[in-house]
């Protein structure tokens, strides 16, 4: 399978199976809309009424050479079919560590921070106990990750510093390297907290929207007052205090500015290196939500975001953004493109009570609950489930040509808008895919 784009003028080729990409001209593109449905006798025949017979004839010889190699119509590596190892392992845990939030943000998942249940703090109990499950669960896995997430973690500060330190004991007495991630709306991200997370080594997501009234608008606090003013002035200060360090300011986009590359510049604007910039999953009714209708424009303006950035390389301003980050040639292994995240297997979400859900966005979703942190996972059934749930296990991705990218898609978006996680979400299908030519043009152009 082959999949073929134009990107600013530039003609593109994808071999879907082997992930080579090919910058080809316009004998090239057509031929190889026929090379599999033609001989080399024919294919001579009809495109040499158009381009003279001795570049054909080059240029068939070249497409060619590139089957033999394995880089164009290579085959599928699994011919259709995976077997999902059982004996997968427990990597990383999500924990809830706040189910409350010191913001109000309109599309707020969470519900502010309550996921559809009582408000509280995880107490230190609950997470030392999550820990050692992990450890635990995890095997001989030497390495594992744990993301502090809410609400907003950072209301419950202390109990975050308590984790960090048992977790770092406890791993260095069983011999495993434990890494930690904060997701923070920055509120309460004062410079004694800054220092406590630089010396601790501890990876930093800060979330803020681009330009004040599009933050403000979708950001505010309770009381309806914005908090740009606040939350920006926290996270300078704090990546001022990291240079180069692990950080990403991440942003979300609205059907209220989907001219999000304003936002994306201004946050460059602001010297932040790490941006990520994610499109708003809200029910359909909602009117900030997207719609299907909007795709079209959403892509036009990711087109425009890669040229922003493509220039801005140029004069020696790069960024990292985060959905133009692709490797075709060295990215996750086979496995990973076909599952994703991990989501109910290998990564799981601890709300603050204890319960084990597949992902931070499954928390409080009837039906969802694995177990808990004490007796460990005992729905084997749904974790079966989420375990049979790859690109080769669901109708709309067997034949996509993003498929070993996107691995299928969000399994939570899925389930929210069709019920089930075997169905894709398809504004979000459609996005991927514009972003994956994005960061596939950009990777070509400045290779």
């Amino acid at each position: 399978m082959i999949h073929k784009f134009i990107f600013n003028g530039q003609r593109m080729v994808l071999d879907v199976n082997s992930g080579a990409l090919h910058l080809v001209d316009e004998l090239t593109w057509h031929l190889l809309d026929d090379y599999e449905k033609h001989d080399g006798r024919e294919l001579v025949d009809k495109y040499s009424r158009r381009y003279p017979r001795v570049e054909v004839e080059e240029a068939l010889e070249e497409i060619a050479g590139l089957v033999g190699e394995g880089l164009l119509f290579s085959p599928d590596p699994l011919n259709g079919h995976y077997d999902p190892p059982q004996n997968e392992v427990v990597k990383a845990l999500c924990l809830h560590l706040a189910h409350d939030c010191n913001l109000a943000c309109r599309y707020c998942f969470a519900g502010q921070g309550h996921f559809g249940g009582d408000g509280g703090l995880m107490p230190f109990t609950v997470g030392r106990q999550a820990l050692d499950f992990l450890f635990a669960a995890s095997g001989p896995r030497r390495h594992v990750e744990v993301d502090f997430f809410g609400g907003e973690p950072l209301l419950n500060f202390n109990v975050l510093r308590e984790l960090v330190a048992y977790g770092r004991r406890r791993a260095g007495e069983l011999g495993k390297i434990i890494k930690f991630t904060v997701t923070t709306n920055a509120v309460l991200l004062t410079p004694a907290i800054g220092r406590y997370f630089n010396e601790e080594g501890l990876a930093v997501v800060l979330s803020l929207d681009g330009r004040p009234p599009v933050h403000d608008a979708m950001r505010p606090f309770p009381g309806g007052r914005g908090s740009y003013d606040l939350v920006l002035n926290n996270i300078r200060n704090f990546v001022a205090s990291r240079p180069g360090g692990e950080y990403y300011v991440r942003g979300t986009f609205t059907r209220h500015n989907l001219d999000f590359t304003r936002d994306v510049l201004h946050l460059a604007g602001l010297g932040f290196e790490h941006i990520s910039m994610e499109p708003v999953v809200a029910p359909c009714d909602e009117d900030y939500a997207l719609q299907m209708a909007d795709v079209p424009r959403i892509c036009a303006e990711y087109e425009k975001l890669a040229g922003q950035l493509l220039d801005r390389a140029a004069r020696g301003r790069r960024i990292n953004f985060f959905h133009f980050n692709i490797d075709p040639d060295g990215g996750p292994c086979l496995p990973r493109r076909l599952t994703g995240c991990g989501a109910g297997r290998e990564y799981l979400a601890v709300s603050p009570d204890g319960r084990l859900y597949p992902c931070h966005q499954f928390v409080g979703r009837p039906g969802y609950c694995l177990g808990d942190v004490w007796q460990g996972l005992v729905h084997p059934e749904l974790v079966a489930e989420f375990r049979s749930c790859h690109v080769y296990s669901k109708e709309d991705c067997r034949q996509c040509w993003a498929r070993f990218y996107c691995s299928g898609g969000c399994h939570a978006n899925a389930h929210a808008f069709h019920g089930t996680i075997f169905k894709p979400y398809e504004v979000a299908c459609a996005l991927v895919k514009k972003r994956i030519e994005c960061a596939l043009y950009l990777k070509a152009v400045t290779a």
